[in-house]
Protein backbone atom coordinates (compact mmCIF):
# COMPACT_ATOMS: atom_id res chain seq x y z
CA UNK A 1 0.00 0.00 0.00
CA UNK A 2 3.24 2.23 0.50
CA UNK A 3 4.38 1.28 -2.52
CA UNK A 4 1.30 2.48 -4.62
CA UNK A 5 0.86 5.66 -2.39
CA UNK A 6 4.56 6.19 -3.07
CA UNK A 7 4.38 5.37 -6.84
CA UNK A 8 1.19 8.24 -7.30
CA UNK A 9 3.31 10.64 -5.46
CA UNK A 10 5.66 9.99 -8.25
CA UNK A 11 4.02 9.95 -11.10
CA UNK A 12 1.66 13.18 -9.97
CA UNK A 13 5.54 15.02 -9.39
CA UNK A 14 6.63 14.16 -12.63
CA UNK A 15 3.47 15.55 -14.69
CA UNK A 16 3.64 18.63 -12.17
CA UNK A 17 6.67 19.30 -13.34
CA UNK A 18 6.04 18.72 -17.10
CA UNK A 19 3.82 21.19 -16.72
CA UNK A 20 6.15 23.54 -15.77
CA UNK A 21 8.79 22.98 -17.75
CA UNK A 22 7.21 22.22 -20.94
CA UNK A 23 6.61 26.69 -21.36
CA UNK A 24 9.80 27.38 -20.66
CA UNK A 25 11.02 24.89 -22.83
CA UNK A 26 8.91 25.86 -25.54
CA UNK A 27 10.51 29.61 -24.97
CA UNK A 28 13.80 28.39 -25.37
CA UNK A 29 13.07 26.69 -28.72
CA UNK A 30 11.47 29.46 -30.18
CA UNK A 31 14.34 31.90 -29.65
CA UNK A 32 16.27 30.28 -31.92
CA UNK A 33 13.86 29.81 -34.68
CA UNK A 34 15.25 31.45 -37.87
CA UNK A 35 11.74 32.84 -38.70
CA UNK A 36 10.00 35.95 -38.34
CA UNK A 37 7.14 34.80 -35.79
CA UNK A 38 6.76 33.03 -32.72
CA UNK A 39 5.88 29.41 -34.42
CA UNK A 40 6.84 25.75 -33.25
CA UNK A 41 7.93 23.72 -34.73
CA UNK A 42 10.95 25.83 -36.10
CA UNK A 43 12.68 25.81 -39.66
CA UNK A 44 16.02 26.35 -38.73
CA UNK A 45 18.11 27.65 -35.88
CA UNK A 46 19.59 31.40 -35.70
CA UNK A 47 20.99 33.35 -32.89
CA UNK A 48 19.91 36.95 -34.56
CA UNK A 49 17.34 37.43 -32.03
CA UNK A 50 20.00 37.30 -29.17
CA UNK A 51 21.68 39.94 -30.82
CA UNK A 52 18.70 41.92 -31.90
CA UNK A 53 18.33 42.56 -27.92
CA UNK A 54 20.78 44.62 -27.77
CA UNK A 55 19.56 46.63 -31.15
CA UNK A 56 16.15 48.25 -28.86
CA UNK A 57 17.03 51.09 -27.02
CA UNK A 58 14.32 50.52 -25.00
CA UNK A 59 15.66 47.25 -23.67
CA UNK A 60 18.74 48.63 -22.69
CA UNK A 61 17.34 51.54 -20.71
CA UNK A 62 14.59 49.14 -19.49
CA UNK A 63 17.34 46.88 -18.00
CA UNK A 64 19.55 49.47 -16.25
CA UNK A 65 16.37 51.25 -14.67
CA UNK A 66 14.93 48.18 -13.69
CA UNK A 67 18.22 46.82 -12.24
CA UNK A 68 18.55 50.23 -9.94
CA UNK A 69 14.75 50.11 -9.02
CA UNK A 70 15.07 46.61 -7.96
CA UNK A 71 18.83 46.72 -5.92
CA UNK A 72 17.39 50.18 -4.16
CA UNK A 73 13.67 49.32 -3.36
CA UNK A 74 15.28 45.52 -1.97
CA UNK A 75 17.59 47.78 0.56
CA UNK A 76 15.05 49.58 1.59
CA UNK A 77 13.09 47.31 2.50
CA UNK A 78 15.84 45.36 4.52
CA UNK A 79 16.72 48.81 6.14
CA UNK A 80 12.80 49.28 7.43
CA UNK A 81 12.00 45.44 7.74
CA UNK A 82 15.03 44.43 10.21
CA UNK A 83 14.77 46.78 12.91
CA UNK A 84 10.60 46.26 12.18
CA UNK A 85 11.70 42.48 12.64
CA UNK A 86 13.70 42.61 15.73
CA UNK A 87 11.09 45.31 17.40
CA UNK A 88 8.67 42.91 17.03
CA UNK A 89 9.97 39.95 18.14
CA UNK A 90 12.42 40.98 20.86
CA UNK A 91 10.41 43.92 22.64
CA UNK A 92 6.79 44.09 24.62
CA UNK A 93 4.81 46.41 21.97
CA UNK A 94 1.42 47.01 22.31
CA UNK A 95 -0.88 45.90 19.63
CA UNK A 96 1.92 43.82 18.08
CA UNK A 97 -0.10 41.70 15.56
CA UNK A 98 -1.69 44.54 14.45
CA UNK A 99 1.95 45.89 13.66
CA UNK A 100 2.30 42.67 11.84
CA UNK A 101 -0.51 42.70 10.19
CA UNK A 102 0.37 45.99 8.88
CA UNK A 103 3.31 45.39 7.63
CA UNK A 104 2.01 41.83 5.44
CA UNK A 105 -0.97 43.87 4.19
CA UNK A 106 0.84 44.53 0.69
CA UNK A 107 0.30 41.11 0.28
CA UNK A 108 -3.48 41.15 0.41
CA UNK A 109 -3.93 43.37 -1.76
CA UNK A 110 -3.58 42.75 -5.69
CA UNK A 111 -0.34 44.36 -7.24
CA UNK A 112 -2.59 46.41 -10.11
CA UNK A 113 -4.04 47.58 -7.25
CA UNK A 114 -1.46 49.06 -5.58
CA UNK A 115 0.06 50.24 -9.01
CA UNK A 116 -3.22 52.10 -9.91
CA UNK A 117 -3.79 53.90 -6.11
CA UNK A 118 -0.02 54.65 -6.49
CA UNK A 119 -0.24 56.37 -9.54
CA UNK A 120 -3.26 58.18 -8.35
CA UNK A 121 -1.88 59.38 -5.49
CA UNK A 122 1.94 59.81 -5.74
CA UNK A 123 1.54 60.87 -9.50
CA UNK A 124 -1.24 62.66 -10.09
CA UNK A 125 -1.83 64.05 -6.35
CA UNK A 126 1.36 64.78 -5.37
CA UNK A 127 3.15 64.87 -8.65
CA UNK A 128 6.04 62.89 -7.03
CA UNK A 129 8.92 62.01 -9.64
CA UNK A 130 8.08 58.98 -11.38
CA UNK A 131 11.51 57.32 -10.12
CA UNK A 132 10.41 58.09 -6.63
CA UNK A 133 6.83 56.70 -7.63
CA UNK A 134 8.81 53.56 -8.52
CA UNK A 135 10.63 53.39 -5.50
CA UNK A 136 7.91 53.35 -3.62
CA UNK A 137 5.46 50.52 -4.99
CA UNK A 138 8.62 48.97 -5.10
CA UNK A 139 9.32 48.74 -1.62
CA UNK A 140 6.08 48.11 -0.47
CA UNK A 141 6.36 44.39 -2.90
CA UNK A 142 9.50 43.84 -1.62
CA UNK A 143 8.72 44.84 2.59
CA UNK A 144 6.46 41.44 3.17
CA UNK A 145 9.01 39.51 1.85
CA UNK A 146 11.44 40.48 4.26
CA UNK A 147 9.44 40.93 7.20
CA UNK A 148 8.43 37.16 6.81
CA UNK A 149 12.00 35.59 6.23
CA UNK A 150 13.76 37.68 8.97
CA UNK A 151 10.87 36.95 11.31
CA UNK A 152 11.16 33.05 11.02
CA UNK A 153 15.01 33.72 11.62
CA UNK A 154 14.88 35.80 14.59
CA UNK A 155 12.19 33.11 16.30
CA UNK A 156 14.30 30.68 15.74
CA UNK A 157 17.92 32.65 17.24
CA UNK A 158 18.14 32.48 20.78
CA UNK A 159 17.83 35.39 22.79
CA UNK A 160 19.85 34.08 25.51
CA UNK A 161 22.65 34.63 22.42
CA UNK A 162 22.37 38.51 22.80
CA UNK A 163 22.21 38.73 27.07
CA UNK A 164 25.71 36.57 27.45
CA UNK A 165 26.45 39.52 25.06
CA UNK A 166 25.20 41.63 27.38
CA UNK A 167 26.65 40.40 30.76
CA UNK A 168 29.73 40.50 28.51
CA UNK A 169 29.69 44.32 28.19
CA UNK A 170 28.47 44.20 25.08
CA UNK A 171 25.72 47.68 24.71
CA UNK A 172 22.32 46.22 22.89
CA UNK A 173 23.31 48.39 19.78
CA UNK A 174 26.77 46.35 19.14
CA UNK A 175 24.91 43.01 20.47
CA UNK A 176 22.38 43.86 17.13
CA UNK A 177 25.05 44.47 14.86
CA UNK A 178 27.76 41.71 15.99
CA UNK A 179 25.85 39.14 17.19
CA UNK A 180 21.77 39.11 15.80
CA UNK A 181 23.03 40.19 12.11
CA UNK A 182 25.98 38.02 11.74
CA UNK A 183 23.40 35.22 12.82
CA UNK A 184 20.72 35.85 10.36
CA UNK A 185 23.09 36.79 7.37
CA UNK A 186 21.87 33.79 5.39
CA UNK A 187 17.81 34.78 5.65
CA UNK A 188 19.17 38.50 4.52
CA UNK A 189 20.52 37.95 1.70
CA UNK A 190 17.77 35.10 0.91
CA UNK A 191 15.07 38.21 1.25
CA UNK A 192 17.49 40.53 -0.68
CA UNK A 193 17.47 37.75 -3.75
CA UNK A 194 13.24 37.09 -3.34
CA UNK A 195 12.98 40.91 -3.24
CA UNK A 196 15.20 41.35 -6.08
CA UNK A 197 13.97 38.94 -8.63
CA UNK A 198 10.01 39.75 -7.95
CA UNK A 199 10.55 43.77 -8.04
CA UNK A 200 13.61 43.14 -11.16
CA UNK A 201 10.21 41.17 -12.49
CA UNK A 202 7.05 43.15 -11.34
CA UNK A 203 4.87 44.09 -14.15
CA UNK A 204 1.70 45.67 -12.45
CA UNK A 205 3.87 48.25 -10.77
CA UNK A 206 6.02 48.87 -13.05
CA UNK A 207 3.17 49.12 -15.96
CA UNK A 208 1.31 52.68 -14.33
CA UNK A 209 4.42 53.95 -12.88
CA UNK A 210 5.97 53.61 -16.61
CA UNK A 211 6.81 57.42 -18.40
CA UNK A 212 8.26 59.04 -21.04
CA UNK A 213 11.56 59.79 -18.19
CA UNK A 214 11.87 56.17 -17.15
CA UNK A 215 11.34 52.99 -18.72
CA UNK A 216 10.78 49.65 -17.07
CA UNK A 217 12.10 46.57 -18.87
CA UNK A 218 8.89 44.37 -18.38
CA UNK A 219 6.76 46.95 -20.14
CA UNK A 220 9.29 47.63 -22.26
CA UNK A 221 9.21 43.86 -23.75
CA UNK A 222 5.25 44.38 -23.84
CA UNK A 223 5.37 47.04 -25.80
CA UNK A 224 7.32 45.33 -28.16
CA UNK A 225 5.62 42.42 -28.51
CA UNK A 226 2.15 44.85 -29.44
CA UNK A 227 3.89 45.85 -32.16
CA UNK A 228 6.41 42.73 -33.54
CA UNK A 229 5.95 38.92 -33.11
CA UNK A 230 9.05 37.51 -33.71
CA UNK A 231 11.27 35.54 -31.46
CA UNK A 232 12.81 38.55 -29.81
CA UNK A 233 11.01 38.58 -26.62
CA UNK A 234 11.70 34.71 -26.34
CA UNK A 235 15.59 35.60 -25.92
CA UNK A 236 15.10 37.89 -23.86
CA UNK A 237 13.15 35.74 -22.11
CA UNK A 238 15.79 33.22 -22.11
CA UNK A 239 18.61 36.03 -21.10
CA UNK A 240 16.02 37.08 -17.99
CA UNK A 241 15.84 33.30 -16.90
CA UNK A 242 19.88 32.97 -17.36
CA UNK A 243 20.29 36.01 -15.61
CA UNK A 244 18.02 34.68 -12.42
CA UNK A 245 19.44 31.42 -12.74
CA UNK A 246 22.88 32.97 -12.43
CA UNK A 247 22.02 35.12 -9.61
CA UNK A 248 20.50 31.50 -7.46
CA UNK A 249 24.12 29.74 -8.24
CA UNK A 250 26.45 32.75 -7.20
CA UNK A 251 24.03 33.33 -3.95
CA UNK A 252 24.84 29.22 -2.98
CA UNK A 253 28.49 29.80 -4.18
CA UNK A 254 28.80 32.69 -1.60
CA UNK A 255 26.49 31.43 1.14
CA UNK A 256 24.89 27.88 0.12
CA UNK A 257 21.19 28.37 0.46
CA UNK A 258 20.83 25.20 2.33
CA UNK A 259 21.99 26.73 5.61
CA UNK A 260 18.71 28.20 6.01
CA UNK A 261 16.52 24.95 5.35
CA UNK A 262 18.99 23.65 7.89
CA UNK A 263 19.04 26.16 10.79
CA UNK A 264 15.06 26.24 9.99
CA UNK A 265 15.02 22.46 11.33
Amino acid sequence: MLNSKNKTLTVSSIIILIFLMLPLLLVIITSFNNEESISIPIKGFTLSWYANIFQQPDFISGFKSSLLVAIVASLSALIVGIPAVYALTRFKITHKSWFQSFFLSPTLIPEIVIGFALYQAAVITLRLPVLLSLLIGHFLLCLPYVIRLITANMLLLDKSIEEAAWISGCSPRRGFFFIVLPNIKTSIIAAFMICFINSFNNIPISLFMNGPSITMLPPAILNYLQNNYDPTVSAISVVLMIFTALMMFLAEKIIGLNKLTMRSK
